[in-house]
């Protein structure tokens, strides 16, 4: 029997003090605040390992191993969205089986290797096999903790619950791409910004295996208290492949909203740095600008998630994407320092409307019976965003130069919020909203 199975079996005591089961499940972030807590500063974790690299790896690619390609470049994005993607795909479906902590627990060990190969790599391509192990790390441990809120949080405030999750990771992600660029830029480019890495794996590792407990037990309470009507068997794998890939429109929407947004991350997180440098720009000026995009988009996530709980999900995704698309198109247009600035800063307010709404929007409709697998779904598709990324990018930028291929990346970021605003449908209920506002 898996730990679905045997969690629904023994469900009603668990609900039931008087027979025999332990304290009533509550669901509410309030309500579960220390684990909610604990969870987000283990996704900040989980965010500091990648931000280490965003500003690090694509200068060691040029200056150590003097890659001229932007194809070659980009391989370490190709690597990890590619391995990312498909551990998320398998992260929810095994959280289902195995239970979230030990998925959670399973990450941290499969990256603790990682940050050590990047600082002993006699070559590019064992960085790439380094950002294998980051992939996997960042799909099994970030679906994780997403889908543990998810649980404790219930539906009233689930877009206040994404919104501090990815507030919290992305926040980490640009402060440890400043602290990685400023050591590299008063040491070296390696090894000393990796060593960050590995005291956040060891942290990251310590916290999940002691103070994390198990929340599927909330999910299934969601089911019984909350959407007695619409409880079904669970779905096969497939099934939910299938379903929230392109069956439902909605889910389809939102699925290639989160691919195009991570592929233009990927261009941001490859190209920009190489694009500043062209110009001359300092290292440190480099990284503020490299942090400058996800610092505003971790920040505004603390408004946007709850923004998306009193508005609707839908008007937040598709102005969103529209606002990327214009921010991405101002960097090539200009060799005006503070435009870069203010580009970074719409990049980030748009990515911050898209990324913890879309989140939301995939919980609002799926099944807590498989909800965790069609986050796994979702988190598949958008950081399938990264490999396409880099494999458009960086072929387009080989064949017609970096400024053509940032702005063909901005043409399509537009065009994914058309197909938003065209086939998506409102996924948060009216009442819910209602209800939001009385408690306002």
């Amino acid at each position: 029997m898996d730990l679905l199975s045997r969690a629904a079996a023994n469900h009603k005591r668990e609900v039931n003090p008087s027979a025999g089961g332990t304290a009533p499940i509550r669901l509410g972030i309030l309500a579960n605040w220390q684990q909610f807590s604990l969870l987000v500063l283990i996704n900040a974790f989980v965010g500091g390992m990648v931000g280490i690299e965003r500003t690090v790896l694509p200068l060691i690619a040029e200056q150590e191993f003097g890659l001229a390609s932007r194809t070659a470049l980009l391989a370490f994005v190709f690597s990890f969205g590619l391995t990312k993607a498909l551990t998320n795909l398998f992260a929810g479906h095994l959280s289902d089986r195995i239970g979230r902590k030990t998925v959670l627990v399973a990450g941290w060990l499969i990256g603790l290797p990682a940050p050590v190969l990047v600082i002993w790599a006699p070559s590019w391509n064992r960085i790439v096999i380094a950002n294998i192990l980051l992939g996997v790390n960042q799909g099994l441990c970030w679906s994780t903790t997403v889908i543990m809120k998810i649980d404790l949080a219930g539906p009233q405030r689930r877009g206040l619950a994404m919104g501090l999750n990815e507030a919290f990771g992305y926040g980490a992600v640009a402060l440890f791409a400043f602290l990685a660029s400023a050591i590299a830029a008063s040491t070296a480019l390696r090894p000393y910004p990796f060593l960050l890495g590995i005291a956040i794996a060891l942290a990251g590792l310590l916290f999940s295996a002691t103070l994390v407990r198990e929340t599927l037990h909330h999910a299934l309470h969601e089911q019984r208290v909350h959407r007695p009507q619409t409880a079904s068997d669970n779905l096969t794998l497939r099934q939910v492949l299938v379903l929230t890939s392109w069956k439902q429109p909605t889910l389809f929407s939102v699925c290639q909203a989160g691919l195009v947004n991570n592929l233009n991350d990927g261009v941001a997180w490859g190209l920009f740095p190489v694009f500043f440098a062209a110009s001359g720009m300092r290292l440190e000026t480099i990284g503020l600008l490299t942090a400058l995009y996800p610092a505003v988009w971790g920040v505004s996530q603390l408004a946007t998630g709850a923004l998306s709980d009193h508005l609707g999900r839908k008007p937040l995704i598709v102005g969103g994407m529209w606002l990327q698309a214009l921010g991405i198109a101002l960097v090539p247009l200009t060799s005006s320092l503070s435009i870069w600035a203010g580009a970074a800063i719409l990049l980030g307010l748009g990515t911050a409307l898209v990324y913890p709404t879309l989140l939301a929007a995939v919980s609002d409709v799926a099944d807590p019976h498989w909800r965790a697998s069609a986050v796994g779904v979702y988190r598949l598709w958008r950081d399938e965003g990264y490999a396409v990324g880099a494999l458009l990018a960086g072929g387009l930028a080989d064949l017609l130069g970096l400024s053509a291929a940032i702005i063909a990346v901005a043409g399509l970021t537009a065009l994914s919020g058309v197909v938003a605003a065209v086939r998506m449908t409102e996924t948060l209920p009216r009442e819910h909203r209602n209800h939001i506002a009385k408690m306002s």
